[in-house]
């Protein structure tokens, strides 16, 4: 059945599942509830094009559909009834919005004329969601005219469509129903005769034959001015590859390779960046810049000219306290429209994808190439074309093999050399720790997991110890996080969905963040695949101990800290998840290679979170202590 032509309700809602499915939509998650009943009958009738998944808790399923729209790069649809329900989502919505997820979010409402009067189940829905969306909408009330069909179809393209551009982000449209809400048919002498007539007329191919799953895009213009000739004469400048999960990340980071060794500009990798997994794509990977920096003196020595900035700013505030005191010009590369310069520095901002970005070098030097060659052709008639030739176009180099020493491959070398110390330094001292230090699981998961792995990085602490310690390899792993508005909700439920019909994933998170979340595990009888959950147990919010209140007690241990003395075995017994108390780094790492393919899975480290502060506080600083 492509139209439900039982009632008004039914055709109007099968209309936009049918219109979506088209688009490409492929995942849909529905909460319980009864006024949004035309909305979940009409997309669980769309299998098994769209998979329709029931999740309980509408905060969980939001989260879970914002992670299947960042594993899939398209957008899902969540789908709620009116009332609180919808505000449940908000959460969700701020995080899709702050880090570019496209999310539809389908509130379900009761008719204009159930509202303000008491009817039960009844908010002011509209905007509910502020200024958060990309674009927000109440619908019409279900017709059956042809006009307004037109217009369902037309909304549904177009809320598609503003999911994804310019800026992938949430859109919230609102539907009105009047009874009756369950796919009965209408009794109605009126509405009965409407429907035959337009079952009879309705020509659904036509109707919908310029509906395609062309996914939205944007075109460069035919000409940019990008810096290109003012980067290839800078003597001292720095690539950052910053928070990124790009859903292509091989081309992603061999982009920013080719810009890198074009340049001969070392790049620092945030831990959340692929960059770090692909360390064959690229010689000059720095992953130690927090720990370098914190030499204040050889900081100075690495001070740049230049500093590309590839998305989001890293989350080091060494990094970011050192590029404020060097004042360096800084360019960022980024297609969205938002202000990625929470410094507020000498800063432009090139709209556009370092992908892109690369592609136009590639053209530029073509177009080079081809303007030398016909110098050289008119060389014979007089030597003035030699010395446009010298000034004008300067050659890229390409070579993995250093350059003959000059000011910038000297830059290059400091930070290099650096980079190689400071790692064998943390290399060398995680090595030796045998206790349960909270920083070793990120090491050990960096040199540990499959090919290719989606692992999913709580908030709060796990961010930092993958900054700090995440070792470059060529793995391939794929970093996943929610770092838009840097919370921790719905930690688990994001996880779930990142790992929902993919390969199998992990999740490396702290007990706080876990807890926050614990009615994702009801998604457990949905939910197709593996999910290896590294819980650090330090009893509760490790971040916490690294801020000044810390030495307040009272109140920190009761107010900041938040212990919750939960038993973890006894919490996935109750929700009938496997749990394993990990005692031993051997342990750990037979327990990550090779992952199961199915279930949900524990593997809880009990930590001291007071000791593992304090041996960041004496050690984090020590790693660059020897660097000239």
């Amino acid at each position: 059945m492509v139209i439900d032509f039982r009632n008004i309700n039914t055709v109007w809602s099968s209309i936009a599942a049918q219109t979506l499915k088209r688009l490409g939509l492929t995942c849909v998650v529905i909460c319980p509830g009864s006024r949004s009943t035309p909305l979940a009958v009409a997309f669980a009738q769309q299998s098994p094009d769209i998979e329709a998944i029931s999740i309980l808790d509408e905060r969980s399923a939001a989260f879970f559909a914002l992670g299947q729209a960042k594993a899939t790069g398209r957008p899902t649809v969540v789908i709620c009834t009116s009332g609180t329900a919808g505000a449940n989502f908000y959460p969700a919505v701020i995080e899709a919005k702050e880090s570019h997820v496209p999310l539809l979010l389908f509130t379900t409402d009761r008719p204009p004329e159930l509202r303000d009067c008491h009817s039960g189940q009844t908010i002011n829905q509209l905007k509910l969601y502020g200024n958060y969306p990309n674009w927000q909408t109440e619908l019409a009330i279900p017709s059956v005219d042809m006009g307004m069909l037109a217009y369902l179809r037309q909304t549904m393209i177009h809320a598609w469509e503003r999911s994804q551009t310019p800026v992938p982000g949430p859109v919230h449209l609102n539907f009105p129903f009047r009874d009756p809400l369950a796919p009965m048919p209408d009794v109605e002498i009126l509405h009965a005769t409407s429907l035959q007539l337009l079952q009879s007329e309705f020509d659904t191919e036509d109707f919908f034959s310029q509906v395609t799953a062309i996914s939205p895009s944007f075109y460069l213009p035919t000409s940019v001015n990008l810096p290109f000739q003012q980067w290839l004469k800078t003597q001292r400048g720095i690539i950052i590859a910053g928070v990124a999960q790009p859903q292509k990340p091989q081309e992603y980071c061999r982009a920013i390779a080719q810009l890198s060794k074009t340049l001969k500009f070392p790049v620092l990798a945030e831990g959340l960046s692929p960059v770090r997994n692909y360390v064959d794509e690229n010689p000059y990977i720095i992953s130690t810049y927090d720990l370098i920096l914190r030499n204040q003196e050889f900081a100075k020595q690495l001070a740049p000219e230049v500093v590309i900035q590839i998305g989001e700013i890293p989350t080091s505030k060494d990094l970011r306290n050192w590029l404020t005191s060097t004042q360096a010009q800084r360019w960022i590369i980024d297609k969205s429209d938002q202000n990625l310069d929470p410094l507020h520095g000498k800063t432009t901002h090139l709209r556009i994808s370092i992908e892109e970005l690369n592609r136009w070098e590639t053209l530029e030097q073509g177009n080079r190439g081809a303007e030398e060659k016909a110098v050289r052709e008119r060389r014979k008639e007089g030597g003035r074309e030699e010395l446009m030739l010298n000034n004008s176009f300067p050659s890229l180099p390409h070579s993995h093999t250093p350059s003959s020493p000059s000011s910038s491959s000297e830059y290059l070398q400091l930070w290099c050399i650096a980079e190689a110390k400071v790692r064998e330094s943390v290399d060398q001292t995680l090595t030796t720790i045998d206790e349960l230090f909270e920083g070793k699981a990120a090491w050990l998961l960096s040199q540990t997991l499959p090919p290719k792995t989606p692992i999913f990085i709580a908030n709060s602490m796990p961010v930092r110890d993958v900054e700090f310690f995440w070792k470059p390899t060529y793995s391939q792993v794929q970093p996943f996080f929610n770092r838009g508005a840097n919370g921790i909700d719905g930690t688990l439920s994001t996880a779930l969905g990142i790992a929902h019909r993919q390969q199998s994933s992990v999740m490396l998170t702290g007990d706080l963040a876990l807890l926050h979340d614990t009615n994702g595990f009801l998604i457990r009888n949905k939910f197709v695949g593996h999910l290896t959950i590294v819980l650090i147990n330090n009893n509760g919010g490790g971040i916490f101990e690294m801020l000044s209140i810390s030495k307040f007690e009272p109140p920190f241990e009761e107010f900041f800290a938040t212990p919750q003395d939960i038993d973890f075995a006894q919490l996935c017994t109750t929700y009938g998840v496997e749990h394993e108390l990990i005692t031993s780094w051997k342990q750990l790492l037979s327990r990550l290679n090779p992952l199961a393919n199915k279930g949900i899975r524990v593997l809880e480290l009990q930590t001291n979170r007071k000791a593992d502060a304090q041996w960041r506080r004496e050690n984090l600083g020590k790693f660059s202590v020897d660097l000239a």
